[in-house]
């Protein structure tokens, strides 16, 4: 049978998300948004059927996150066979805690007369602390283990469906050793309570890492074979070799063009970097936002250290090949100094990839934008002239161009070598011309926010865990970094 179209609602407009804390008479909001996607919950088509004037409130209290779920609408539609109104409490609940359904008077009570939320300090232990226009904020770090952030980080995960795409919650059912792996990073603000009994810190955000083992053969060992049984009980998961993984990584709506997705990840790196068991720092399926993010925090830490190393192209790199046969390949030893990009590469613990990016991103820098494709430079005449252009930035560029040429080369080797020698050219050359570009629009982003060269020690590790202010402290929304970053790939 055909059903009035308005019995059908957007589920995204629907959903409304309130951050609450207590009131003079009851729970008063804190913030308020929609979620970005809800196909995990109500469908691909992200549609509800079956309500009209639907209002699905998910309420969360600021310091501990205690959920709740009110829905309340104008009329309901009769079922007619087999069509009938969306299951609501059904679609929720794989998604939210049980104590979230509750009734409201009840929920409301919890709220106002919490005998807990007046001592309540975020769990595990406080990392950092940072001011952004005269509020302050703090960092916590606690393991997965930990009952207290497993309370909290179950009562937040039915965010991860609301906000991050494709991801998935984490199963806090694991065993005790499991989630010792996972370490939960907070955001909090420190706030003036509200009422006598409140709690003095609101949610901003919060960040989940896992490590995992990174096998390190030692090479001056022959291979043998042992049927030995692992020492798992001798062996503790944090003092095996890992790499740390980013899995989730939020910052409400509330709290975005603030700049605390920069000081969450600043501080998870820094993390990384003074826990001598972990190799590098990685990231699990990133999109185009969190990219933009990283590139631009990243490159705001190696800058200092690739100035301090005056790392930069050499424009006449055959001339090391004199008297010598020159190389038929992309001379990169003699073009940068592989050996201490290596240096700080471990040094700084940035995965391989990403370290490429931004190394590529500084070199492009350090030629003059004149002779830059974004400076309108005669690309033509380049590739005509190629390393023995005149200008020695014009020999820089060109040979930048060759080295991100060759990355690229080498990482979709497979898929290139399928095409002729023509659309081989053709197709690198678009990719790097969209990398520069991409480059382009993070160099822009940071101009002003760059850390000063001759601040001594502006780029070195430190695990210190004081009250500071990061590099770069005013990151521009992830909507609108997202909406840049989306015109280059991640390659």
């Amino acid at each position: 049978m055909a059903v009035d179209e308005d019995w059908s609602c957007d589920a995204n407009d629907a959903l409304h998300i309130t951050v609450v804390q207590p009131g003079d008479t009851k729970p008063k909001t804190l913030s308020a948004f929609h979620p970005q996607f809800t196909y995990p919950i109500f469908g691909d088509d992200e549609q509800i059927f079956g309500y009209q004037g639907l209002i699905i409130r998910l309420r969360f209290a600021a310091h501990d996150l205690r959920p709740h779920v009110h829905i309340s609408y104008d009329d309901r539609f009769k079922s007619v066979g087999d069509t009938a109104a969306t299951d609501l409490l059904g679609a929720l609940k794989p998604f939210v805690p049980e104590e979230a359904l509750i009734n409201l008077p009840e929920y409301e009570k919890n709220v106002q007369e919490d005998p807990t939320a007046k001592d309540f300090v975020p769990p595990g232990k406080q990392v950092i602390s940072y001011e952004v226009d005269d509020r302050v904020y703090e960092i916590w770090a606690g393991s997965l283990a930990d009952p207290a952030v497993q309370k909290i980080l179950d009562r937040a995960q039915v965010l991860v469906s609301l906000f991050i795409e494709a991801g998935t919650p984490v199963d806090t059912n694991d065993p005790e050793w499991t989630l010792e792996r996972w370490t939960v990073f907070f955001v909090y603000e420190r706030v003036t309570p509200p009422t006598p009994t409140a709690s003095s810190y609101s949610i901003v955000g919060y960040a989940t890492t896992y490590r995992y083992w990174l096998y390190q053969r030692d090479r001056t060992e022959t291979p043998a074979v042992r049927n030995d049984a692992f020492p798992l009980p001798e062996v503790k998961i944090s003092e095996l070799p890992a790499r740390l993984r980013i899995a989730q990584f939020l910052i409400l709506p509330s709290h975005h063009r603030s700049g605390h997705g920069t000081h969450l990840y600043t501080t998870i790196h820094a993390f990384c970097i003074a826990d001598p068991t972990i190799v590098e720092l990685t990231v699990e399926d990133p999109n185009e936002s969190f990219d933009a993010l990283r590139d631009s925090a990243d490159f705001c830490l190696l800058q200092p250290e690739f100035l301090k190393h005056d790392v930069n192209l050499n424009p006449d790199p055959n001339e090391i090949f004199s008297g010598k046969k020159r190389p038929t390949v992309v001379p990169t030893n003699a073009l940068i100094p592989t050996q201490t990009l290596r240096d700080i590469r471990t040094s700084f613990k940035i995965e391989a990839t990403q370290f490429a990016h931004i190394l590529e991103m500084f070199l492009l820098s350090q030629i003059p934008k004149t002779h830059r494709l974004a400076g309108g430079t005669n690309l033509a005449r380049l590739l005509i002239k190629k390393s023995k252009a005149d200008n020695p930035d014009d020999r820089r560029y060109y040979w930048w161009r060759m080295l991100t040429k060759q990355r690229l080369y080498k990482k979709h080797r497979e898929l290139l070598d399928e095409l002729d020698l023509t659309d081989r050219v053709e197709k690198l050359d678009d990719t790097v011309r969209n990398v520069e570009e991409g480059y382009e629009i993070t160099l822009k982003n940071l101009e002003g926010r760059l850390p000063d060269p001759a601040d001594e020690g502006s780029a070195a590790p430190s695990g210190r865990r004081e009250k500071r202010k990061l590099a770069v402290s005013d990151d521009e929304d992830e909507e609108e970094n997202g909406a840049e970053a989306a015109k280059r790939p991640k390659v």
